[in-house]
């Protein structure tokens, strides 16, 4: 089944059209990093009814209304400007918001697609979601490098996401498709006033013919429920 959002599209071009015509004006006082590019996207739709279609007819339709296509661009590019105008105030600090520095390439050829891996920390006394700590993902000690820098590690858990953390593991190379490879990771726990705790997992994961960046709930991993207690 094939989805498709036409909101999507319009915000993406929309965005890349005016971040692309700031730099050529070379005014320097607004980023256009592709960071900055993803975030006001991501506030655009967050504001915008979704059109989803999953075919040409359903596509053919939305262009019918010559007057409401010019209507929704405008609403668009006003909401971009917004968007624009609050995140530039308020850019996030674990980027380099430059951009000769675009995130580096997935690697090429066959790779093995590890899936994000999601869970809860719990208080072992009261069965509470830890409010404040951080949980790290490792292999063999060291902390696994994730997608983009979007993905945190060690993971910063606050209050108001009920103890959830998550990772998304980098890809990695293969030496073929279908190559087989165990990856024994630790899930290592930091929050004050606890005794630290170390979960072990193991996941088999198959090669595939290139890496994946796209992310789906679908194949996140889910582990049991942690829970740490107080020292």
């Amino acid at each position: 089944m094939d989805i498709h959002n036409l909101m999507e599209e319009l915000v993406k071009a929309t965005v890349n059209e005016l971040f692309d015509a700031e730099e050529r004006g070379q005014a320097g006082s607004w980023c256009t990093c592709s960071q900055c590019r993803m975030d006001v996207a991501c506030y655009v739709l967050n504001r915008l009814k979704p059109e989803y279609v999953v075919s040409g007819r359903g596509v053919a339709y939305s262009e019918m209304d010559y007057v409401e296509k010019l209507q929704r661009t405008a609403d668009v590019v006003s909401l971009v400007r917004e968007g624009w105008a609050q995140i530039n105030s308020a850019k996030r600090p674990n980027h380099p918001h430059d951009r000769r520095l675009e995130p580096e390439a997935l690697p090429a050829g066959p790779a093995f697609n590890v899936p994000p891996i999601m869970g809860r920390l719990f208080n072992g006394n009261n069965f509470e979601p830890i409010a404040q700590g951080t949980v790290s993902l490792k292999e063999d000690g060291a902390l696994v490098t994730m997608m983009d820098a979007n993905w945190q590690n060690p993971y910063p858990i606050v209050r108001n996401t009920a103890g959830t953390f998550i990772f998304w593991p980098r890809p990695a190379t293969a030496d073929a498709t279908g190559a087989v490879r165990n990856f024994a990771f630790s899930i290592e726990t930091a929050v004050e006033g606890y005794e630290p705790m170390v979960h072990y997992l193991e996941l088999d994961v198959t090669a595939q013919a290139s890496a994946d960046a796209s992310f789906s709930m679908q194949v996140v991993h889910k582990l049991p429920d942690l829970y740490v207690f107080p020292a």
